[in-house]
């Protein structure tokens, strides 16, 4: 089977490679030929663990090409997935004019029946939108249908989330498109892999759903610790003895300075959004925004009453990044609390291993990127943990100590152990822990 995907982005270029690790005969496109270009030899625009060896070895075995020709690529493919951006609007609606345009293109190249499957998360009716698209300006009349098949992969584990999934989401009108898209996943029915088949607009709010409600769950634990930290409890016992409870579960409970990255932030204000202009408010998921949102300022009050003012003070960062194992760094809580920092006059140093080059292009000059956690900590007045890389679990602390101008550190993903910390001497916050540093003892 031949097809194509539209968008070397994060969700086409992990589908694209994915597919010809099936068997399938897959060409990807873009209509960014520098980002073509690169591809073809070998390099990778995004930072995805295993994902380039994976390019590697399909585009030797002949299964997986790149290119700009995207109407070649539509006349000789028979399944056409659209993975291009949906990016929220000033109102925090999805913007779907890049759907659009892919639409009329398609419509203006059918030579034949084809089944064209949106990967983008796309609102309710965009389906309908693109029959709508290429049923009026295609010239011939060919046969096409139209699904959704909503993606799932979490960054930094997006491969193992393609190849051995919680479940594949098929939205259609027709058992042909059904029978295709079940033909094309047909490796994992040997994982016995759940398929919801449904119809479009379900599939389509499927996605939303399940980010709304993950995006629920980290706000919620975010709360609890907040709670927490006012009562002396201890947020990873509440969390553990939470996720025991099978209904409940383990995942996304855990506390720190919210979420981010490309979905959920904007997934959270396009539901919101779609209820809206269907008469109705979404209230859970606009307070799970506002709370997201505020949880941030908390973040930079841990910070300030640490250091006891951040004017003139320099601030050591570990992590830019919104989660580890990416150089994603959209929609960072960490870049927000940076930004907070140097609003305040604070002097700004940091370090993270894969997202420093990204961040350059967006944040301000005076930020100084450091080559690891120590360059980062030499001189500051705090160190400041915003992500949780597995290397920043492993430093020498007693290293660390003796380089900081002042031996405090505000660990804002709760990585290190607060009595472990307290014996080491030094002064430490985390997120809805009770402290058990010297200076803050609770004793």
């Amino acid at each position: 089977m031949n097809i194509c995907v539209i968008g070397t982005g994060y969700v086409g270029l992990v589908t694209g490679t994915c597919f010809a690790d099936f068997g399938v005969n897959v060409s990807c496109v873009d209509k960014d030929a520098g980002k073509i270009d690169m591809l073809k030899r070998g390099e990778i625009p995004i930072f995805e663990p295993g994902l380039k060896e994976l390019v590697a070895k399909n585009v030797q075995e002949q299964r997986l090409t790149f290119t700009t020709d995207l109407g070649e690529s539509i006349k000789k493919s028979l399944v056409i997935f659209i993975a291009v951006g949906t990016p929220p609007k000033d109102d925090g609606s999805a913007d779907l004019s890049y759907i659009e345009e892919v639409a009329r293109t398609i419509a203006r190249n059918l030579n034949g029946y084809k089944v064209i499957v949106t990967k983008s998360t796309v609102p309710v009716g965009t389906g309908s939108l693109i029959e709508r698209i290429i049923g009026k300006e295609q010239d011939g009349d060919h046969k096409f249908d139209v699904v959704s098949n909503p993606e799932f992969l979490r960054e930094g584990s997006a491969i193992e989330d393609f190849m051995r999934p919680n479940r594949v989401a098929i939205g259609a009108r027709s058992e042909q498109a059904v029978a295709i898209m079940k033909d094309l996943y047909s490796p994992l029915y040997l994982l016995e892999t759940p398929f919801v088949v449904t119809d479009i607009e379900t599939a389509e709010l499927i996605k939303y759903a399940s980010n709304a409600f993950l995006a629920t769950k980290i706000s919620f634990i975010n709360e609890m610790a907040n709670i927490c930290e006012r009562v002396g409890a201890d947020i990873h016992m509440v969390a553990k003895g939470m996720g025991l409870d099978h209904r409940i579960g383990p995942k996304f409970l855990h506390p720190g300075p919210g979420y981010g990255g490309s979905c959920f932030p904007k997934d959270t204000s396009a539901i919101t959004k779609i209820a809206k202009a269907n008469g109705y408010t979404f209230r859970i998921v606009e307070a799970v925004i506002e709370v997201n949102s505020a949880q941030r300022e908390l973040m930079l009050e841990k910070i300030r009453e640490m250091t006891g003012g951040l004017s003139g003070k320099q601030i050591g960062v570990l992590g830019l990044t919104f989660k580890p194992n990416t150089d994603d760094i959209r929609e960072s809580p960490a870049l927000d609390v940076v930004e907070m920092l140097l609003n305040e006059g604070a002097l700004v140093r940091a370090f993270d291993p894969a997202g420093m080059e990204n961040a350059r292009k967006i944040m301000p000059y005076t930020i100084t990127y450091c080559a690891d956690a120590y360059e980062v900590a030499e001189g500051s007045d705090a160190l400041v943990v915003l992500t949780e890389w597995n290397q920043f679990r492993k430093l020498d602390l007693a290293r660390v100590k003796t380089l900081l101008k002042s031996p405090k550190i505000i660990d804002l993903r709760n990585i290190y152990d607060p009595a472990n910390m307290s014996k080491l001497g030094f002064e430490y916050t985390s997120v809805g822990r009770p402290d058990k540093s010297p200076q803050k003892s609770h004793a």
